[in-house]
């Protein structure tokens, strides 16, 4: 659009263009969500398959965001979420076999190296114990 010189104008067409650049503003917003909501289903459908948060990120996307950012939301906090895995599970499993058992709770996360968080909150968490190089179980109750 080109610029107009506003030295020229009425206040009564500075308002009027005001007016319609507003709404032009407002029909490129709901356009706007209606793709990202688009957006988001595609990302969690990926992540379903096994794709990851870098990837799409890669691709421009915001895996796990909601509306124009921030940080995901859960209901159960990670360590909470490791522990119901573990516990499921019963004997030593794989970090990598946690982040995908994690991730198919339903846990949401916008790190690009989630593996990374989960083995952190694996070693700082005493609730659990190395088994071997990259397993880890849940510590037997005394």
């Amino acid at each position: 659009m080109p610029r107009v010189r506003s030295a020229h104008l009425s206040i009564a067409e500075l308002e009027g263009l005001l007016e319609s650049r507003r709404a032009r503003v407002a029909k490129f917003e709901k356009q706007r969500a209606r793709l990202a909501r688009k957006l988001e289903t595609l990302d969690n459908k990926i992540i379903s398959l096994g794709g990851s948060a870098h990837v799409a990120a890669a691709r421009g996307t915001r895996v796990g965001r909601i509306g124009r950012g921030g940080r995901a939301q859960n209901a159960v906090s990670l360590p909470e979420t490791l522990v119901r895995v573990l516990a499921k599970q019963g004997g030593p499993m794989a970090v990598k076999d946690i982040v995908a058992a994690v991730r198919a709770t339903g846990y949401r996360t916008t790190s690009d190296n989630f593996r990374a968080i989960v083995n952190q909150a694996l070693i700082k968490d005493k609730r659990f114990i190395q088994a071997s190089r990259g397993n880890y179980a849940m510590k037997k109750s005394a």
